[in-house]
C-alpha cells in the first residue's frame, strides 16, 4: 500500500526482519520402552525356530516364532530408530493339551514386548518350575546340556537365544543399551543388510566358533563344579549320561531309558 509523505525527509532507518525462533528441541521418547499400541498391518521380518527338549515325558519338538520390528524414538534431541521384537507366535496343536498355557504365555510375552519390557518378561518366564522334573534343552560352552526347571523356562532360554543371536540382549541375557541397538541398526541399515542378520560382537575369552549359552542355567558349569545335576553312570540303551530324576537314574540323552521304567 502506497504512503503520501506530505513532510520533509530528515532521516530514515531501515526496519529489521523479525527474526525467527529456532525450533524446540525434540523431547526424549525412549524407543526401546515406547509402548507400541498393536501389531501393525503387513509383513514383519520374523525368526523361525524349531526347540528340541526332552523332559520325563520324553523328547519333544516344538516351533516358535519370533517377529520383529523398526521402532523410531527421540534421543538426545535426535530421532532414532532401533530393532525391537514385538510378537511371539507359538502355533497350536502341538504335542499336547498343556501347550495352551504355553500360547497363552507368548500372548502375554507379546503384550510385554509392545509395552517395553520384554527383557524382564523373558527372565521372569525362566525362573518357571514344576514338579516333572529338570527340561533338558540346548548346550553351554563347555558343549555340556543345559537343564531347566519346566518347559516353559527351556522355551524362555531358548527365546533368550534367539535374542541375543539377533543382538537384542547381550550374552548374560541383560539389555542392550538404547545406544548400541541404535548402533547396530544403522550399521546393518548402511551394509544394506537390511534388519537381518543382527551383528553380535564376539565376546573377549571365547574360543572360535563356541557359543556361550545366556543365564548359565542348571549346569552351566562342567561336570564337578557349580550345582548342576551329577551324573551317575551311563545309559545302557544309547549309552548317554543318566542323572537322578525323582530318585531314579533316567537317561537325559535323548532316549528317555529310566531304571525304574
Amino acid at each position: 500500500m502506497a504512503v503520501e509523505i506530505s513532510s520533509k525527509i530528515v532521516g530514515y532507518r531501515v526496519k529489521a526482519e523479525q527474526e525467527t525462533p529456532p525450533p524446540a528441541p525434540l523431547a526424549d521418547e525412549n524407543p526401546l520402552t515406547l509402548r507400541i499400541a498393536s501389531r501393525p498391518e503387513g509383513t514383519l521380518e520374523a525368526v523361525s525356530e524349531k526347540i528340541s527338549y526332552v523332559g520325563a515325558e520324553g523328547r519333544k519338538k516344538v516351533y516358535l516364532l519370533v517377529s520383529f520390528m523398526p521402532v523410531e524414538g527421540v534421543l538426545n534431541g535426535q530421532r532414532v530408530i532401533i530393532e525391537r521384537p514385538v510378537e511371539f507366535f507359538f502355533p497350536s496343536g502341538q504335542l499336547s493339551s498343556e501347550h495352551q498355557w504355553i500360547t497363552a504365555t507368548m500372548r502375554s510375552l507379546s503384550l510385554a514386548a509392545r509395552g517395553g519390557y520384554v527383557t524382564q518378561a523373558v527372565a521372569d518366564l525362566r525362573k518357571v518350575a514344576w514338579d516333572k522334573g529338570l527340561v533338558r534343552c540346548g548346550m553351554n560352552r563347555w558343549g555340556k546340556p543345559m537343564f531347566h526347571d519346566s518347559e516353559v523356562s527351556a522355551i524362555a532360554w531358548s527365546i533368550q537365544q534367539i535374542l541375543y543371536r539377533r543382538g537384542f540382549l547381550d550374552i548374560d541375557g541383560n539389555q542392550v543399551p538404547v545406544e548400541e541397538l541404535v548402533s547396530r541398526y544403522a550399521k546393518r541399515q548402511a551394509s544394506g543388510h537390511g534388519w537381518f542378520p543382527a551383528e553380535v560382537e564376539e565376546e573377549p575369552g571365547l574360543e572360535s566358533g563356541a557359543v556361550e549359552a545366556i543365564g548359565g542355567g542348571a549346569d552351566s558349569k562342567p561336570s564337578g563344579e557349580g550345582k548342576g545335576p551329577a551324573t551317575v553312570g551311563n545309559c545302557p540303551e544309547c549309552r548317554g549320561e543318566l542323572i537322578m530324576m525323582d530318585g531314579c537314574p533316567t537317561c537325559y540323552a535323548g532316549c528317555g531309558w529310566s531304571k525304574c521304567g
